[in-house]
């Protein structure tokens, strides 16, 4: 058919090229043509589709025929019936603006825009032609990486968007018909990366526009939520099965430098495209989800800059609550709120966290969605490098708090420990043990950061028969009560009593099979390029000083070889076993395939430690 309509279209060149037209003749002509189907007579019509086939090798004369062409028929479009023409409308619809040349796709343009405003039946088709036109045909793909490519891509959807917009301020109901369509045409995680950036280039190019005041909310959340949907599709366990002792989630990326190969802290060697050596390297979905945070990113960063962060930022809060929070195996898509965070400590930061907060509070909540909030509140307080002391310890007062009312309320009920039934109140202690492994220190040297801590009923909380810390993760109590011990927190000499830290039957039931209390959504991302607007906000273990010294920290693990004495009465004062303790440490081996399937394991230690806080 097509080359059947292109030869048509030869001879249509033929017969105008017989005659010397002027403007208005063609126009006339053309009018004639599209009125004499009404009459049968379909030869000049057909030869008339014929011309809005030919797309590659042009002649000039062949492709001034066509905008000539195109020119004559935005001046008849009166005359132009969805029925009768439905032929010559799939032409023009059908026509890639990326197969032309600026005039070409000038003059496609201005018909495109008049058969939109001439008659309202045409609106739909014309805004579909211009989504589509977002993208360019597959072949196209490879010719973007080169110059030439990226001008033609700029030619083309400089005029796209242009014509969006001015179809949108002469038809008003043009926005609310946008939306579905562009929604509808959003590539899919599984089609061409290239494709995918691009689309989603111009979605957030259109959120920016004015069309955006209208519709720009929910295209930011559907980009979350294709952000979602490549994440939740890494197959992270896959990846680390062949090898689960290399500490994979041990690894934090700051003292990687740029070379061709590196050698991370356990003196492995990995080429500088792996991503931290065995993290995705060569993973499609991965390399997708990182160019789209790269993208989203750098979308929020222009919001900032325009000075409309705020109005965005409630959008992605309503996603991460719809979408992200309880998201299966997120792992790095809750980032775009932490970098969005981090453009406005003062504002969204505290906003983020009062949400979080007031979630993990709220009796209504489902409980799996509660453990989820602290998590993520117990995380983001830790790993947030611009979050303010007093917030942390407003935070961490609110957390306590709630937790002193809860066990006020089972006071004289505690029979036996029952992880299952107390799992929220679990969730928040170890939110807040996991919070002060990375920030006691800093509390302690400021004077009245470090009387608001010491006020916190926390010693009452952990004292209490439900005995949170022989339930929350075993590596964050050891840690939590040797910073605890050196700041002297705790002022009474009541003992800690729980038989040892072993990842034991109470504590893996307080997770559940989800295990929410091994989740910690903000670890180091690793994810590549986007990490570079990640990493100066970020808090690494390595970077935090702790309440003991070197020298103490040293000798403690001098002693977890040698069972020194002094380290023993440190533990002792707590109603520790320093023998049992180690002991069950170095027996502990969780591995992802020893765990039962898991709702949230996102960036889970095989085998936690304080060194992979």
């Amino acid at each position: 058919m097509g080359l059947e309509l292109a030869s048509y279209g030869t001879e249509y060149y033929e017969e105008m090229a017989d005659v010397d037209f002027s403007d208005s003749e063609v126009v006339s002509y053309v009018r004639d043509t599209l009125k004499s189907v009404a009459q049968g007579d379909t030869d000049r019509y057909n030869q008339l589709i014929g011309v809005m086939h030919h797309s590659e090798g042009l002649a000039p004369d062949e492709v001034a025929l066509l905008v000539t062409s195109l020119k004559a028929l935005s001046g008849v479009v009166s005359y132009v019936d969805i029925v009768l023409h439905e032929a010559l409308l799939s032409s023009i619809f059908g026509m890639s603006m990326w197969n032309y040349g600026p005039d070409v796709v000038d003059a496609l343009v201005e018909l495109i825009k008049s058969l939109a405003v001439s008659n309202g039946v045409f609106v739909d088709s014309c805004l579909d032609m211009l989504v589509r036109n977002f993208m360019p045909p597959k072949s196209f793909i490879s010719f973007l990486r080169l110059p030439r490519g990226c001008i033609i891509k700029d030619e083309v959807l400089n005029r796209v968007h242009a014509a969006l917009t001015d179809i949108a301020y002469l038809v008003p109901l043009a926005p609310s018909r946008l939306l579905p369509i562009i929604l509808r045409r959003m590539p899919n995680m599984f089609d061409n990366e290239a494709l995918l950036v691009i689309y989603v280039e111009s979605m957030f190019r259109l959120e920016s526009s004015a069309i955006g005041e209208l519709i720009g909310s929910t295209m930011l959340m559907a980009v979350v939520d294709r952000l979602v949907d490549l994440d939740v599709e890494i197959g992270w366990d896959e990846i680390i099965q062949e090898d689960a002792s290399k500490g994979i989630f041990h690894m934090e990326l700051e003292d990687v430098e740029e070379t061709e190969d590196f050698v991370v802290k356990d003196g492995s060697k990995f080429s500088k495209g792996t991503m931290c050596g065995l993290n995705f390297g060569g993973n499609v979905v991965a390399d997708k989800l990182d160019s789209l945070m790269l993208l989203t990113c750098q979308h929020l960063e222009s919001c900032y800059d325009e000075g409309r962060l705020a109005k965005v930022f409630d959008t992605l809060l309503q996603s991460f609550r719809i979408t992200i929070l309880n998201a299966y195996k997120s792992k790095f898509a809750q980032f775009v709120m932490f970098y969005s965070c981090s453009l406005d400590p003062g504002s969204c930061a505290v906003r983020f966290a009062n949400l979080l907060s007031d979630i993990f509070m709220c009796e209504t909540h489902p409980p799996l969605t509660r453990m989820s909030a602290a998590a993520y509140l117990g995380s983001y307080l830790a790993r947030a490098k611009f979050l303010s002391s007093s917030l942390i310890s407003y935070m961490l007062k609110r957390l306590i708090g709630w937790c002193y009312k809860y066990i006020q309320i089972q006071d004289g009920e505690v029979k036996t420990i029952n992880p299952e039934a107390h799992r929220i109140f679990y969730s928040g202690c170890q939110a807040v043990m996991y919070v002060l492994c990375f920030r006691m220190s800093s509390m302690v040297d400021v004077p009245p950061l470090k009387s608001q801590l010491f006020q916190m009923p926390l010693e009452q909380i952990l004292h209490h028969p439900l005995d949170p810390l022989k339930v929350c993760l075993p590596s964050i109590v050891k840690e939590f009560l040797r910073q605890a011990k050196a700041a002297r927190l705790f002022t009474v000499s009541e003992n800690f009593l729980f038989s040892d830290l072993l990842e034991s039957d109470s504590s893996k039931a307080f997770g559940g099979t989800e295990r929410l209390d091994m989740f910690f959504p903000f670890d180091p991302c690793l994810l590549k390029k986007s990490d570079r607007f990640i990493r100066p906000n970020f808090v690494y273990w390595s970077m935090v000083r702790t309440t003991y010294d070197d020298d103490d920290e040293a000798s403690g693990e001098e002693d977890d070889d040698n069972d020194d004495d002094d380290a023993a009465r440190s533990f002792d004062e707590h109603g520790i076993d320093l023998d049992d303790f180690e002991s069950s440490m170095n027996k502990m081996s969780i591995t992802p395939k020893a765990r039962a399937p898991m709702r949230m394991p996102a960036k889970i230690r095989p085998s936690t430690s304080p060194e992979s806080l």
